[in-house]
């Protein structure tokens, strides 16, 4: 919610490329403009990911337990089920993408009380993770997981343990084809 407080002016709330591929499958965003977003939405997840190495430094140091390391970068294979993990990602995503252009596009945004779309958007997000939240720690966002995947893999963590690559791909293809099946099914009934 914070963040599309912030940067709703600028951007039009795009901090997840789900959204933004979606909109564009969807003819709803230029196409020539969904690299430059997904390139910001990646360095937002980096900066986001290494304010929280800089604060979680010190239990880094003291936590032995690899995937507890690695699930405050990513989202990890709890499960041990890349196909429970793609389902939660889709549904989770789904719901998030769907709901969000939902409250943005309804009369109440429309007429100007933006601020009461963002608490909105803000709620069904921690709904979300709460329900979605256990067999993965939701990504809901491509960039979310593989940003902060990345630096997982470079900093020199002293428990760091496998940054679980194999898994990667779920958190980023499911999220996209999530967004594309929402933006789809949301112009198909509402625009």
């Amino acid at each position: 919610m914070i963040p599309a407080l912030m940067f709703g002016s600028i951007s039009g709330n795009h901090i997840n490329p789900a959204f933004t591929v979606g909109l564009a499958v969807s003819g709803l965003f230029p196409w020539k403009e969904v690299i430059p977003y997904i390139v910001v939405q990646l360095l937002g997840a980096i900066a986001g990911q290494l304010v929280i190495y800089a604060c979680f430094k010190p239990h880094y140091d003291l936590t032995a337990d690899t995937n507890r390391v690695l699930g405050t970068f990513s989202t990890t294979d709890a499960t041990k089920s890349k196909l429970n993990g793609f389902i939660n990602e889709f549904f989770g995503t789904f719901t998030l993408v769907f709901g969000a252009l939902g409250i943005t596009n309804s009369p109440t945004f429309a007429k100007g009380n933006q601020l009461s779309g963002f608490i909105g958007v803000g709620l069904l997000v921690m709904v979300i993770v709460a329900s979605f939240g256990g067999p993965t720690g939701p990504a809901l966002n491509p960039a979310r997981d593989l940003g902060p995947r990345l630096l997982h893999q470079i900093l020199p963590l002293k428990h760091k343990g496998s940054s679980q690559w194999d898994y990667s791909w779920v958190p980023v293809i499911a999220p996209l084809l999530a967004g594309i099946c929402a933006v789809a099914l949301f112009k198909m009934i509402f625009l």
